[in-house]
């Protein structure tokens, strides 16, 4: 089996673009605005920031959703800070600036959430169009 689900998501993982994929279900959160799917990338993919200064890293991108993300870092960026996002997943390069959300600590580093500000249309339905191809393929590997 390839995955495993709960009453509030599923989660699957797929050896093959290894990647593991959790959607919310409707109704664990009936109430509340629909949350975007997310994908765990568990740093597959490499991302390219750059800050405001010009100082350029590169960081694995550990989620993804159509409105953000988490960056995998050693040490977390200030609240708020202005950055420029730039990767490549699926069948899509995503270059977009962003804001630095309150960084989460993890057992090494931090996971740093941020969040697209100027993401074009055309990019982020290139990227919801890849990230619901993950959802589909997790549906179809847990029935």
């Amino acid at each position: 089996m390839f995955g495993i689900r709960t009453s509030s998501f599923v989660i699957s993982s797929f050896p093959a673009v290894g990647v593991i994929v959790r959607s919310m279900s409707p109704s664990g959160h009936a109430a509340k605005a629909k949350r975007a799917a997310r994908v765990k990338l568990l740093g597959s993919v490499l991302a390219l920031v750059q800050l405001e200064s010009g100082k350029q890293f590169r960081v694995p991108l550990h989620q993804l959703s159509i409105s953000g993300g988490l960056l995998m870092m050693e040490k977390p960026l200030d609240e708020g800070i202005k950055v420029e996002v730039m990767f490549h997943v699926g069948s899509c390069t995503v270059r977009s600036k962003a804001v630095v959300l309150f960084p989460m600590w993890a057992t090494q580093g931090c996971l740093q959430p941020f969040e697209f500000t100027d993401l074009a249309d055309d990019d982020r339905s290139k990227l919801e169009t890849d990230l619901q191809k993950y959802l589909e393929q997790a549906a179809n590997h847990s029935a």
